[in-house]
């Protein structure tokens, strides 16, 4: 198993600030691990949230740590590049944190944007020290959330 590098909650709370409101959106929690950024979606209003976890053990806890806050969700246990690939609908926020070692940006970057509804936001949490050409950066000490709007 990779070793889990959770959101912190002061990232957490940076991220549902400046999103301000997720109540009515479609969310998607990609590299999930212990899912507490989609479940934080669920807690604040999202009208259904997707989380996205390779590790069968972790899927099994998202599973049922999401089902005290909804009904509202679904966790698919897959890679978020296949996962983007093949899914067929549009998503108004997704959400990704993949490793810090992750080699597959550009295409996460890609497909994410390809994924969104109109208005859409794609937002990726990295080590800071990498830039991705996003519209938007915020810094804290060395994780950066970058954002992305579809417009």
């Amino acid at each position: 198993m990779d070793r889990l590098r959770p959101t912190s909650s002061k990232v957490r709370q940076a991220l549902f600030n400046i999103l301000y409101d997720v109540s009515g959106l479609v969310f998607a929690d990609l590299f999930a691990g212990t899912g507490e950024v989609g479940i934080t979606a669920l807690k604040k209003g999202a009208k259904f949230v997707y989380f996205v976890e390779k590790d069968r053990k972790r899927v099994e806890k998202i599973k049922k740590s999401a089902s005290k806050y909804s009904i509202n969700f679904r966790v698919y246990r897959a890679d978020a590049l296949k996962f983007l690939k093949n899914f067929d609908k549009k998503i108004d926020v997704i959400f990704a944190d993949p490793p810090y070692d992750y080699k597959e940006y550009d295409k996460l970057i890609e497909l994410a944007l390809q994924k969104l509804s109109d208005e859409g936001i794609f937002v990726l949490e990295h080590r800071i020290g990498k830039s991705f050409g996003a519209e938007e950066e915020r810094k804290y000490g060395d994780t950066v959330l970058s954002f992305w709007r579809k417009k």
